[in-house]
C-alpha cells in the first residue's frame, strides 16, 4: 500500500500571505496500515482545523510559524512527530523566483539559490521534515543540485516543475543530479506508457516515486489502482476531503480491505523503509 501525503495547511499565491510555502502535508510514517494511516491525517486535520482561530484568517509573521503550526497540530492530534507523522512540503519555489531571487514576501527576504538552499536545510535541522517538492525553481536546475548533493541522503528531493512526469527529463535530472524522487502524474505524462516510461527512468537511477492524485473534482480511482499495482510506494493528494480526493482513498481503503494487508506501508522509498 502507498504512503500518502496529505495536504493539511496551505500557503503560497493565493493563501492571502499566511505563508510563502504552498502546501504543508503530512505523510502517516508510522502507520501500520492504509487504513490507520486515513485515520492518523483525520485526527490531524481536526486539529489542524480546531487550531485555525491561533492561525489566524490574515497574515501570518513567517515560514516557520506555519511549520511549527504543523507540529502543534500533529502533537494535539496525540501522534508524534518525526515517529508517527512526518511532514513534506510543496515549497513551489518558481512563483518565487524572479530575476534570480526568491523573494520571500511574508518575510521580506530576497535569497539567491546559496542563500535558500541553506534555508531549507536549516528546517531539515529544526523540523521532521521528510519530502522537499519544488524546493527550487525549475530554472534553477544547478541550485537543485547543489541541494540534493547537500540535504539528498536524508530528504526526498522531488523536481515536480522540472521533470513533467517526463523520461527524457528524468534521465537528464539523474545525470545531473537534480533531485532525488519522480512524483508521476499519468495525466501530465499524457498517456499511461509515457507515465510507465518515466517510472522506468526513475527506478533505473534508484530514485523514489510518489503518485500524484491531484487536487481535481474528478472521482476517478484509477491513481490508487496504478499505485499499487506498479508499487509506486507513495500517493500525494490535495487536502483530506472533495469528491477526487474520497475516491481514491475509498478506492485504496477498498483494496487493502480486498487483500487482507494489515502491514506497514511496502516499498515507500529508502528513506521511510
Amino acid at each position: 500500500m502507498p504512503l500518502p501525503q496529505v495536504r493539511i495547511f496551505g500557503g503560497g499565491s493565493g493563501s492571502g500571505s499566511r505563508a510563502d510555502v504552498e502546501d504543508f502535508m503530512a505523510m502517516p510514517i508510522g502507520a501500520g496500515s492504509f487504513d490507520q494511516a486515513h485515520e492518523w491525517v483525520a485526527e490531524v486535520q481536526r486539529a489542524a482545523a480546531g487550531m485555525a482561530g491561533e492561525w489566524g484568517a490574515a497574515q501570518g509573521t513567517s515560514n516557520e510559524e506555519a511549520l511549527d503550526m504543523m507540529m502543534s497540530a500533529i502533537e494535539r492530534a496525540g501522534l508524534v512527530p518525526g515517529d508517527e507523522i512526518a511532514i513534506a512540503l510543496d515549497v513551489a519555489a518558481s512563483a518565487l523566483y524572479e530575476d534570480g531571487l526568491y523573494r520571500l514576501a511574508l518575510e521580506g527576504a530576497e535569497l539567491d539559490a546559496d542563500e535558500m538552499i541553506d534555508m531549507l536545510a536549516g528546517w531539515l535541522e529544526r523540523y521532521p521534515i521528510r519530502t522537499l517538492e519544488n524546493p527550487l525553481a525549475a530554472e534553477d536546475a544547478e541550485g537543485l543540485a547543489r541541494l540534493t548533493e547537500a540535504v539528498g541522503e536524508r530528504v526526498q528531493i522531488v523536481a515536480g516543475n522540472l521533470l513533467g512526469s517526463d523520461a527524457a527529463r528524468v534521465a537528464a535530472a539523474v545525470e545531473s543530479g537534480a533531485g532525488n524522487a519522480l512524483l508521476l502524474d499519468p495525466a501530465e505524462a499524457g498517456t499511461v506508457s509515457e507515465a510507465r516510461a518515466a517510472l522506468d527512468a526513475a527506478r533505473e537511477a534508484g530514485w523514489d516515486t510518489i503518485a500524484a492524485a491531484g487536487a481535481g473534482g474528478s472521482e476517478d480511482a484509477t491513481i490508487a489502482h496504478l499505485a499499487i499495482g506498479w508499487g509506486l510506494g507513495q500517493l500525494k493528494s490535495g487536502a483530506f476531503a472533495g469528491g477526487g480526493q474520497t475516491a481514491w482513498w475509498n478506492e485504496a481503503l477498498r483494496i487493502e480491505e480486498a487483500v487482507g494487508t494489515r502491514s506497514r506501508f511496502g516499498a515507500v522509498g529508502r528513506l521511510f523503509s
